[in-house]
């Protein structure tokens, strides 16, 4: 967790416990290592065949703020990867912002 720049929480959008998890997951890896809600992504599993209603997932705050992602790689790979791309070009242009303000402050 130390010095991470990122952190992607995966979860079986199914089974309804695993929203109360996921708040304890965001508490210990995004809250308590002082992220932001931009460095969070979740990705809901939906398995093959479970009728995957994007619509009706309700997440309580602050998970409600960050971006959702639903997955079905059998349905379609191709949307979670462009959605991982995204999402790790984000993280990227983050920690070189950051580079650049520390290199900043260094030379004034």
């Amino acid at each position: 967790m130390k010095d991470a720049h990122g952190v992607v929480i995966v979860f079986n959008a199914d089974i309804p416990s695993h929203r109360k998890e996921m708040e304890m997951w965001y508490s210990c890896f995004v809250q308590q290592q002082s992220l932001q809600d931009t460095q969070c992504m979740l990705i809901a599993h939906h398995k093959p065949g479970s009728g995957d209603d994007k619509g009706s997932l309700s997440l309580s705050p602050p998970l409600n703020k960050l971006k959702l992602v639903h997955s079905n790689l059998e349905d379609d790979p191709e949307e979670i990867r462009m959605e991982f791309i995204k999402y790790l070009k984000s993280i990227i242009n983050s920690m070189s912002e950051s580079r650049d303000r520390e290199e900043m402050s260094i030379m004034t």
